[in-house]
Protein backbone atom coordinates (compact mmCIF):
# COMPACT_ATOMS: atom_id res chain seq x y z
CA UNK A 1 0.00 0.00 0.00
CA UNK A 2 1.30 3.46 -0.90
CA UNK A 3 -0.17 6.34 1.50
CA UNK A 4 0.61 10.44 1.35
CA UNK A 5 -0.55 12.47 3.59
CA UNK A 6 -0.38 16.22 4.72
CA UNK A 7 -2.31 16.83 7.88
CA UNK A 8 -1.53 20.73 8.26
CA UNK A 9 -3.07 20.82 4.69
CA UNK A 10 -5.84 18.37 5.29
CA UNK A 11 -5.20 15.77 3.07
CA UNK A 12 -4.57 12.00 2.80
CA UNK A 13 -4.75 9.16 -0.42
CA UNK A 14 -3.72 5.87 -0.14
CA UNK A 15 -3.13 3.23 -3.17
CA UNK A 16 -3.46 -0.42 -3.24
CA UNK A 17 -3.09 -3.09 -6.05
CA UNK A 18 -6.02 -5.42 -5.85
CA UNK A 19 -5.90 -9.31 -4.91
CA UNK A 20 -4.02 -11.37 -7.77
CA UNK A 21 -7.45 -12.90 -8.26
CA UNK A 22 -9.19 -10.23 -10.03
CA UNK A 23 -6.45 -9.10 -11.86
CA UNK A 24 -6.03 -7.62 -14.89
CA UNK A 25 -9.78 -6.80 -14.28
CA UNK A 26 -9.59 -4.97 -11.29
CA UNK A 27 -6.53 -2.68 -12.10
CA UNK A 28 -6.63 -0.39 -8.90
CA UNK A 29 -7.86 1.22 -5.99
CA UNK A 30 -7.03 4.54 -4.17
CA UNK A 31 -9.06 6.26 -1.11
CA UNK A 32 -8.62 9.67 -0.42
CA UNK A 33 -9.54 12.35 1.99
CA UNK A 34 -9.44 15.95 1.98
CA UNK A 35 -10.64 19.31 4.08
CA UNK A 36 -8.58 21.86 2.25
CA UNK A 37 -8.99 25.49 2.39
CA UNK A 38 -10.33 26.30 -1.29
CA UNK A 39 -12.31 24.21 -3.89
CA UNK A 40 -10.78 22.04 -6.33
CA UNK A 41 -11.30 21.62 -10.17
CA UNK A 42 -9.83 18.75 -11.94
CA UNK A 43 -10.45 18.08 -16.04
CA UNK A 44 -10.28 14.16 -16.13
CA UNK A 45 -10.43 12.73 -20.15
CA UNK A 46 -11.17 10.07 -21.65
CA UNK A 47 -8.51 7.13 -20.42
CA UNK A 48 -10.26 3.67 -21.74
CA UNK A 49 -11.15 2.61 -18.08
CA UNK A 50 -14.46 2.40 -16.11
CA UNK A 51 -14.27 3.89 -12.61
CA UNK A 52 -16.30 3.66 -9.69
CA UNK A 53 -16.52 5.84 -7.09
CA UNK A 54 -17.16 5.49 -3.35
CA UNK A 55 -18.52 8.64 -1.31
CA UNK A 56 -18.41 7.64 2.00
CA UNK A 57 -19.84 11.16 3.75
CA UNK A 58 -22.67 13.94 1.94
CA UNK A 59 -19.74 16.21 0.39
CA UNK A 60 -20.72 16.87 -3.24
CA UNK A 61 -18.39 15.97 -7.03
CA UNK A 62 -19.62 18.23 -9.41
CA UNK A 63 -19.11 17.15 -12.73
CA UNK A 64 -19.34 18.66 -15.98
CA UNK A 65 -19.45 16.51 -19.41
CA UNK A 66 -18.58 18.86 -21.81
CA UNK A 67 -16.90 18.26 -25.16
CA UNK A 68 -15.71 22.12 -25.75
CA UNK A 69 -14.60 24.18 -22.55
CA UNK A 70 -15.96 27.33 -22.37
CA UNK A 71 -18.51 26.83 -25.18
CA UNK A 72 -22.02 26.56 -24.95
CA UNK A 73 -22.08 22.50 -25.66
CA UNK A 74 -20.60 22.12 -22.02
CA UNK A 75 -24.08 20.82 -19.93
CA UNK A 76 -25.21 21.61 -16.43
CA UNK A 77 -23.02 20.25 -13.39
CA UNK A 78 -24.77 17.31 -11.96
CA UNK A 79 -23.74 16.47 -8.58
CA UNK A 80 -22.91 12.89 -7.10
CA UNK A 81 -21.72 11.19 -3.74
CA UNK A 82 -20.69 7.79 -5.51
CA UNK A 83 -20.40 7.68 -9.39
CA UNK A 84 -20.17 5.19 -12.32
CA UNK A 85 -18.23 6.49 -15.00
CA UNK A 86 -18.48 3.78 -17.99
CA UNK A 87 -15.97 3.77 -20.78
CA UNK A 88 -16.05 7.38 -22.13
CA UNK A 89 -14.75 9.71 -25.75
CA UNK A 90 -15.21 13.07 -24.12
CA UNK A 91 -13.63 14.65 -21.01
CA UNK A 92 -15.34 15.99 -17.76
CA UNK A 93 -14.97 18.63 -15.38
CA UNK A 94 -14.70 17.90 -11.96
CA UNK A 95 -15.48 20.11 -8.86
CA UNK A 96 -15.97 20.19 -5.39
CA UNK A 97 -15.81 22.39 -2.30
CA UNK A 98 -12.50 21.54 -0.61
CA UNK A 99 -14.48 18.52 1.46
CA UNK A 100 -14.34 14.67 -0.42
CA UNK A 101 -13.80 11.53 1.13
CA UNK A 102 -14.60 8.13 -0.06
CA UNK A 103 -12.45 5.55 -2.61
CA UNK A 104 -12.43 4.71 -6.24
CA UNK A 105 -12.07 1.68 -8.14
CA UNK A 106 -10.43 1.26 -11.55
CA UNK A 107 -12.04 -1.06 -13.86
CA UNK A 108 -11.14 -2.54 -17.38
CA UNK A 109 -14.24 -2.74 -19.06
CA UNK A 110 -15.09 -6.38 -19.30
CA UNK A 111 -14.55 -6.78 -16.05
CA UNK A 112 -16.86 -3.62 -15.49
CA UNK A 113 -19.46 -5.76 -17.50
CA UNK A 114 -19.30 -8.48 -15.09
CA UNK A 115 -19.22 -7.09 -12.26
CA UNK A 116 -22.83 -5.27 -12.70
CA UNK A 117 -24.29 -7.74 -14.88
CA UNK A 118 -25.55 -4.56 -17.12
CA UNK A 119 -25.09 -4.90 -20.97
CA UNK A 120 -22.10 -1.67 -21.80
CA UNK A 121 -23.90 -0.68 -24.54
CA UNK A 122 -27.00 0.22 -22.02
CA UNK A 123 -24.91 3.04 -20.38
CA UNK A 124 -21.41 3.79 -22.45
CA UNK A 125 -20.45 7.37 -22.78
CA UNK A 126 -22.14 8.25 -19.27
CA UNK A 127 -21.32 8.63 -15.97
CA UNK A 128 -24.58 7.69 -13.51
CA UNK A 129 -25.62 7.58 -9.42
CA UNK A 130 -24.65 3.62 -9.63
CA UNK A 131 -28.02 3.42 -7.52
CA UNK A 132 -29.58 4.03 -10.99
CA UNK A 133 -27.67 0.89 -12.27
CA UNK A 134 -27.01 -1.36 -9.82
CA UNK A 135 -29.43 -0.39 -7.27
CA UNK A 136 -28.26 -0.17 -3.60
CA UNK A 137 -25.75 -2.72 -3.59
CA UNK A 138 -22.47 0.27 -4.36
CA UNK A 139 -24.59 2.25 -1.54
CA UNK A 140 -24.24 -0.52 1.04
CA UNK A 141 -20.95 -1.37 0.28
CA UNK A 142 -20.16 2.54 0.35
CA UNK A 143 -21.33 2.52 4.05
CA UNK A 144 -19.36 -0.60 5.31
CA UNK A 145 -15.58 0.72 4.09
CA UNK A 146 -16.78 4.20 5.37
CA UNK A 147 -17.90 2.00 8.92
CA UNK A 148 -13.88 0.79 8.74
CA UNK A 149 -11.50 2.38 10.81
CA UNK A 150 -8.50 2.60 8.03
CA UNK A 151 -7.36 2.06 4.47
CA UNK A 152 -6.03 -1.29 4.61
CA UNK A 153 -8.62 -3.12 6.02
CA UNK A 154 -11.30 -1.17 3.53
CA UNK A 155 -8.50 -2.71 0.43
CA UNK A 156 -9.68 -5.82 2.03
CA UNK A 157 -13.30 -5.56 2.13
CA UNK A 158 -12.91 -4.22 -2.02
CA UNK A 159 -11.24 -7.35 -2.59
CA UNK A 160 -13.90 -9.25 -0.60
CA UNK A 161 -16.89 -8.08 -2.20
CA UNK A 162 -15.59 -7.79 -6.03
CA UNK A 163 -14.51 -11.10 -5.71
CA UNK A 164 -17.83 -12.41 -5.12
CA UNK A 165 -19.88 -9.76 -7.40
CA UNK A 166 -17.54 -11.44 -10.13
CA UNK A 167 -18.64 -14.79 -9.22
CA UNK A 168 -22.11 -14.25 -9.49
CA UNK A 169 -21.59 -11.80 -12.59
CA UNK A 170 -22.00 -13.36 -16.25
CA UNK A 171 -19.08 -14.20 -17.56
CA UNK A 172 -16.90 -12.42 -20.23
CA UNK A 173 -16.19 -13.91 -23.90
CA UNK A 174 -12.48 -14.57 -23.78
CA UNK A 175 -11.97 -13.45 -27.11
CA UNK A 176 -13.20 -10.14 -26.05
CA UNK A 177 -10.85 -9.75 -23.54
CA UNK A 178 -8.13 -10.77 -25.83
CA UNK A 179 -9.37 -8.38 -28.47
CA UNK A 180 -9.39 -5.35 -25.96
CA UNK A 181 -5.92 -6.33 -24.44
CA UNK A 182 -4.61 -6.18 -28.63
CA UNK A 183 -6.10 -2.65 -28.73
CA UNK A 184 -4.04 -1.58 -25.57
CA UNK A 185 -1.27 -2.90 -26.64
CA UNK A 186 -0.83 -1.15 -29.75
CA UNK A 187 -2.48 1.68 -28.57
CA UNK A 188 -5.56 1.61 -30.55
CA UNK A 189 -3.51 1.16 -34.24
CA UNK A 190 -4.31 -2.13 -35.08
CA UNK A 191 -6.79 -2.68 -37.97
CA UNK A 192 -10.31 -3.58 -36.72
CA UNK A 193 -11.02 -6.25 -39.48
CA UNK A 194 -7.38 -8.12 -38.52
CA UNK A 195 -8.56 -8.00 -35.11
CA UNK A 196 -11.47 -9.59 -35.83
CA UNK A 197 -10.15 -12.54 -38.26
CA UNK A 198 -7.73 -13.31 -35.31
CA UNK A 199 -10.43 -13.73 -33.15
CA UNK A 200 -12.58 -15.61 -35.55
CA UNK A 201 -15.25 -13.40 -36.00
CA UNK A 202 -16.53 -11.50 -38.48
CA UNK A 203 -15.74 -7.62 -37.98
CA UNK A 204 -20.19 -6.98 -37.75
CA UNK A 205 -19.88 -9.52 -34.51
CA UNK A 206 -17.49 -8.14 -33.04
CA UNK A 207 -18.53 -5.00 -33.14
CA UNK A 208 -21.53 -6.02 -31.58
CA UNK A 209 -19.84 -8.30 -28.63
CA UNK A 210 -17.91 -4.99 -28.31
CA UNK A 211 -21.33 -2.81 -27.32
CA UNK A 212 -22.28 -5.41 -24.98
CA UNK A 213 -19.13 -6.18 -22.96
CA UNK A 214 -16.90 -3.07 -23.91
CA UNK A 215 -19.67 -0.19 -24.36
CA UNK A 216 -18.15 1.30 -27.19
CA UNK A 217 -17.41 -0.28 -30.64
CA UNK A 218 -13.82 -1.40 -31.78
CA UNK A 219 -13.04 1.81 -33.81
CA UNK A 220 -14.34 4.22 -31.30
CA UNK A 221 -12.44 2.52 -28.64
CA UNK A 222 -9.24 2.28 -30.44
CA UNK A 223 -9.82 5.95 -30.61
CA UNK A 224 -9.71 6.55 -26.94
CA UNK A 225 -6.71 4.23 -26.82
CA UNK A 226 -4.68 6.02 -29.47
CA UNK A 227 -5.80 9.97 -27.05
CA UNK A 228 -4.41 7.67 -24.26
CA UNK A 229 -0.76 6.61 -25.87
CA UNK A 230 -0.93 10.33 -27.44
CA UNK A 231 -1.46 11.91 -23.88
CA UNK A 232 1.52 9.76 -22.30
CA UNK A 233 3.70 10.58 -25.65
CA UNK A 234 3.76 14.22 -25.17
CA UNK A 235 3.62 14.64 -21.39
CA UNK A 236 7.36 12.63 -21.70
CA UNK A 237 8.69 15.32 -23.88
CA UNK A 238 7.79 14.15 -27.33
CA UNK A 239 7.20 16.66 -30.25
CA UNK A 240 3.67 16.76 -31.69
CA UNK A 241 5.17 15.69 -34.43
CA UNK A 242 6.68 12.70 -33.72
CA UNK A 243 4.01 11.62 -31.35
CA UNK A 244 1.45 11.77 -34.07
CA UNK A 245 2.90 9.66 -36.28
CA UNK A 246 3.92 7.27 -33.47
CA UNK A 247 0.44 6.94 -32.46
CA UNK A 248 -1.45 6.20 -35.44
CA UNK A 249 -2.50 9.41 -36.88
CA UNK A 250 -2.48 10.41 -40.23
CA UNK A 251 -0.52 13.75 -39.23
CA UNK A 252 -0.28 16.26 -36.35
CA UNK A 253 -3.33 18.07 -37.46
CA UNK A 254 -5.38 15.12 -37.30
CA UNK A 255 -3.85 14.52 -33.72
CA UNK A 256 -4.55 18.22 -32.93
CA UNK A 257 -8.10 18.05 -33.59
CA UNK A 258 -8.62 14.69 -31.91
CA UNK A 259 -7.08 15.66 -28.85
CA UNK A 260 -9.72 18.65 -28.93
CA UNK A 261 -12.73 16.53 -29.58
CA UNK A 262 -12.09 14.20 -26.98
CA UNK A 263 -10.83 16.70 -24.02
CA UNK A 264 -12.07 20.41 -24.84
CA UNK A 265 -8.08 21.32 -25.47
CA UNK A 266 -5.96 21.50 -27.74
CA UNK A 267 -2.56 19.34 -26.85
CA UNK A 268 -0.61 22.72 -25.91
CA UNK A 269 -3.08 23.80 -23.06
CA UNK A 270 -3.41 19.94 -22.09
CA UNK A 271 0.37 19.99 -21.19
CA UNK A 272 0.69 23.64 -20.20
CA UNK A 273 -2.20 22.22 -17.42
CA UNK A 274 -0.15 19.54 -15.77
CA UNK A 275 2.05 22.11 -14.87
CA UNK A 276 -0.61 23.87 -12.97
CA UNK A 277 0.05 23.04 -8.84
CA UNK A 278 -3.75 23.00 -6.84
CA UNK A 279 -4.19 23.11 -3.23
CA UNK A 280 -4.31 19.45 -1.69
CA UNK A 281 -2.72 16.88 -2.73
CA UNK A 282 -1.00 16.46 -6.13
CA UNK A 283 -2.79 15.82 -9.15
CA UNK A 284 -3.43 12.14 -9.14
CA UNK A 285 -3.76 10.12 -12.34
CA UNK A 286 -6.62 7.64 -11.95
CA UNK A 287 -4.35 4.88 -13.85
CA UNK A 288 -0.70 4.12 -12.72
CA UNK A 289 1.35 5.04 -15.78
CA UNK A 290 -0.98 7.07 -17.90
CA UNK A 291 -2.00 10.99 -18.33
CA UNK A 292 -5.44 11.43 -17.47
CA UNK A 293 -5.93 14.23 -14.99
CA UNK A 294 -5.18 17.92 -15.10
CA UNK A 295 -5.26 20.40 -11.93
CA UNK A 296 -7.32 23.44 -13.38
CA UNK A 297 -7.49 26.91 -11.84
CA UNK A 298 -10.81 27.91 -10.30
Amino acid sequence: MRCAMDRDRGWETARELPDERLRPGVLQYRGFRMTLDEPRRRLEVPAGVVTLVLGFEEHRLLLTDTRSLGSDSATVARPYTSLLSALRTRASLGEHSGSLYGMEVVLAPWAAYTLFGIPMGEWADSVLDPADLVGSRVEGLARALADLPDWARRFELLDTELGRWFAEGPGCSPRVVWAWQELCRTGGTVPIHRLAARTGWGTRQLENRFRQQIGLPPKTAARVLRLRRALRSLHHGRTAALTALSCGYSDQAHMSREVRRMTGLPPSRLMAARAFRPAGPPTNDRVDGQVTSFGLPR
